[in-house]
């Protein structure tokens, strides 16, 4: 049986999001801000209430923990990024991107993302895929939307590790 070029990367993000779903759906809302280490960067609340997640423009050394609330963000935030630039929209600046909160809100907020990449993913052609891409890194040519999909799959393959890792820490530590 032949895979389209279209069908593999759809393939491995759907398998990337069912390791995923398994850590949404036994996440709990004191999850999200638990501090696994000292150093540690998470969303806080700003002076008029709402989330504001700690952020460096250069990497600090040693680089904090993120917590689960963090990582959750970072995610609605580059999967965020990446839809405007899939969709044709002007991309949205890091500070523009609203953290929903613990729990439900932002498990809600992640699933939809999934569906609005899903219907990029639906949408693409070969040739989408051999079109230059215009993120993550839009002044390289060499690089296409097939390299964008393949990034957004790695990417979530990484956060989701994370917050799936961070999960089972704090459950073990209680």
């Amino acid at each position: 049986m032949s895979v389209s070029r279209t069908e593999l990367p759809r393939w491995q993000f759907e398998l990337t999001w069912s390791l995923f779903e398994y850590h949404l759906e036994r996440l709990e809302p004191e999850d999200f801000l638990w501090e696994p280490a000292p150093l540690c960067w998470t969303m806080r609340r700003g002076p008029d209430g709402t989330w504001v997640p700690d952020w460096a423009d250069t990497e600090p050394d040693p680089v904090p923990v993120p917590t689960i609330a963090w990582v959750s963000w970072h995610i609605g935030w580059w999967w965020s990024v990446t839809l405007d630039h899939a969709q044709g929209r002007p991309p949205r600046d890091r500070t523009d991107v609203a953290w929903p909160g613990e729990g439900t809100p932002t498990i809600e907020w992640l699933r939809g993302l999934r569906t609005q990449w899903l219907a990029v993913l639906d949408g693409l052609t070969d040739a989408d895929l051999d079109a230059k891409a215009p993120f993550p890194s839009p002044d390289d040519p060499e690089y296409t939307v097939a390299h964008m999909v393949a990034w957004v799959n790695a990417e979530l393959m990484k956060n989701v590790t994370e917050i799936g890792q961070l999960r089972l820490l704090r459950a073990a530590s209680a």
